[in-house]
């Protein structure tokens, strides 16, 4: 199962880790996401839902929510940053 997750892991985050370096667009995008995501998990850990993770027998607890709320956010304030404050060098000059 550990192998499984460890190969997801590779083939989905690295390219999404590619995308979000070299595309303004694609930290737009997920500052979007990653707000809307802190935010519904900020909720589910202010309103004490539990949460059962699908085709398993585990269950998220409030608190797991409310921290990965909190890693989520600093993720947020990241993409938000590099994807619309901040802007980019000229690499031509």
């Amino acid at each position: 199962m550990i192998a499984a997750l460890l190969i997801a892991l590779i083939v989905l985050g690295l390219p999404t880790l590619y995308f979000a370096w070299h595309s303004r667009e694609f930290r737009k995008f997920l500052a979007g996401a990653l707000f809307v995501s802190a935010g519904i998990l900020f909720y589910l850990y202010l309103t004490k839902v539990s949460v059962p993770l699908l085709g398993t027998s585990l269950i998220l607890t409030p608190e797991i929510s409310g921290f990965r709320s909190i890693v989520y956010f600093i993720l947020f304030a990241l993409c938000f940053y590099f994807g619309f404050i901040k802007t980019p060098k000229d690499s031509g000059k």
